[in-house]
């Protein structure tokens, strides 16, 4: 039976449209593969994104008791957060809204060769 490790960061400093650039780098690959890819990433959303996934990684070795090289990323996803809205005033008395977007990202790790459990049949 596998197990679903799951991960999330919350409130992610970075809108989700960036932070989908690189999480789009290591769908599916193997946990240690998508760490060395993350750390040679020069996008600012890889430091958080490889957080999580060492998060995930250590969760599964340490509390589930599974061996970490067989651990790949199954499902990572980044979702809109709240949108905090600053304000800048411009010429003539306006208005100038900054919209500060945030996002949540969600990683789900899996073991290779582990199938997954069946759902109940009915009779």
């Amino acid at each position: 039976m596998a197990q679903d490790i799951r991960a999330k960061a919350s409130d992610v400093g970075i809108s989700a449209q960036k932070v989908r650039l690189v999480i789009d780098l290591v769908r599916g690959k193997d946990v240690a593969e998508a760490l060395n890819i993350l750390k040679f990433t020069t996008n600012l959303a890889a430091k958080p994104v490889s957080k999580l996934v060492a998060s995930a990684a250590a969760n599964a070795t340490k509390n589930m008791g599974l061996n970490g090289e067989d651990l790949y990323i199954h499902t990572i996803t980044a979702d809109e957060a709240r949108t905090r809205k600053w304000r800048r005033f411009g010429a003539r008395g306006r208005f100038k809204p900054w919209l500060r977007r945030a996002s949540h990202v969600t990683v789900i790790l899996r073991e290779r060769g582990a199938e997954p459990a069946a759902p109940a049949k009915k009779s």
